[in-house]
């Protein structure tokens, strides 16, 4: 491992003369830049200089056992290196991962009612409500960008955006399709029903990453309305912009201004065509695939959740919990996604061979 390990100390010190050259500090763009990725490389440098140390220490103490004066102490240091030598292992694989470069940005989930009619509609209600609940025990921030109500309640479509440190980090694995076994409130018989909804996780993207021909968009406005048909407003400021090329549509009339429909609109826009051409990269690399179902059926489902015995499962990684009202109703998400977290880190660290 130190032959691997080594190249991260050398561009470290490397970053370390550039800096401090005059043609750099006067350069505010690359300054910036090369501050921030030796930001990034210090813990892996602080933990391979560590490593190196353990590693010499303990072959100098191994050839010290058979000295009659020095042996004891040998293995007296021995005993203190050896399981540091381990446990720093292990923390130098994960810090080897390639790290997303998404993974510190804030996300956009957008949730859709799928098999089900209105009792999907009303579980899309119950997954943004928990959505809402784990982004306060994080301490984040959500703002609903755009929702369209069920007939009977709940809603056929949400888009949060949720605003926190490590907020694509974490619930990236939420996209798939969600599947709800319960019985509905209409159901006089006590029959367990099936239903199913589609959770789709995009990075918020800044303006430099996806660049937008203006004459590639198709804009149309028409008038606000509510469930059922009802006017909202008399005033065309509903918004719907395509992208021609890729022919995704996106829809916004939450607000009352056109303008703000449209901004909020084109902000969503980029979203989901930068979400594309991740896709599109991870499947022309033959990388690890982003599971983003949107059939809304039954198969192809990441997560289970079955109400009548208080379980929820995660079939990605066969974890099943027996505290889904902990879940859903206290927002106590991290159960299952230090698990996907751990899966997926044990997955990189094999696939890295480290």
């Amino acid at each position: 491992m130190k032959e691997k390990l080594q190249p991260f100390i050398d561009r470290y010190e490397e970053i370390n003369k550039l800096l401090s050259s005059p043609d750099i500090i006067s350069d505010i763009k690359k300054m910036t830049a090369l501050s921030k990725e030796q930001s990034d490389l210090s813990k892996i440098v602080e933990k391979a200089k560590r490593y190196i140390y353990l590693v010499d220490s303990i072959a100098e103490n191994k050839k010290l056992l058979e000295d009659k004066e020095l042996g004891d102490l040998a293995k007296e240091e021995l005993r203190e290196l050896e399981p540091e030598l381990k446990a720093i292992q292990e923390e130098i694989k994960l810090l080897m991962i390639q790290k997303d470069p998404n993974d510190d940005k804030n996300i956009y989930i957008e949730l859709r009612a799928g098999t089900g009619g209105d009792e999907a509609a009303l579980f899309v209600e119950d997954m943004f409500k928990t959505y809402i609940r784990y982004a306060e025990l994080r301490g984040w921030k959500v703002e609903i960008v755009s929702s369209s109500e069920g007939a009977a309640g709940g809603y056929k479509e949400i888009i949060l955006l949720i605003k926190g440190d490590g907020a694509y980090s974490r619930l990236k694995y939420e996209g798939g399709t969600h599947r709800v076994q319960r019985v509905p409130e209409t159901e006089s018989q006590g029959r367990v029903h099936t239903s199913a909804i589609t959770v789709a996780v995009m990075p918020e993207v800044d303006d430099v990453e996806v660049d937008i021909n203006p004459n590639d968009i198709k804009m149309d406005v028409y008038r606000s309305s509510g469930c059922g048909g009802q006017s909202v407003n008399t005033t065309d400021s509903a918004v719907r912009l395509t992208h021609i090329p890729t022919g995704i549509t996106v829809a916004i009339q939450d607000e009352k201004s056109q303008h703000k429909n449209r901004e909020k609109a084109m902000k969503l826009l980029k979203n989901k065509i930068y979400e594309k051409q991740m896709q599109e990269q991870l499947e022309a690399n033959a990388a690890a695939r982003k599971t983003q179902v949107g059939t809304g059926d039954r198969s192809g489902r990441i997560r289970t959740y079955n109400y009548p015995q208080n379980r929820i499962t995660d079939h990605r990684i066969n974890l099943t919990l027996y505290s889904l009202s902990e879940i859903m109703q206290g927002g106590d998400m991290d159960q299952i996604i230090d698990s996907l977290i751990a899966d997926a880190q044990s997955r990189a660290i094999q696939e890295a061979g480290l």
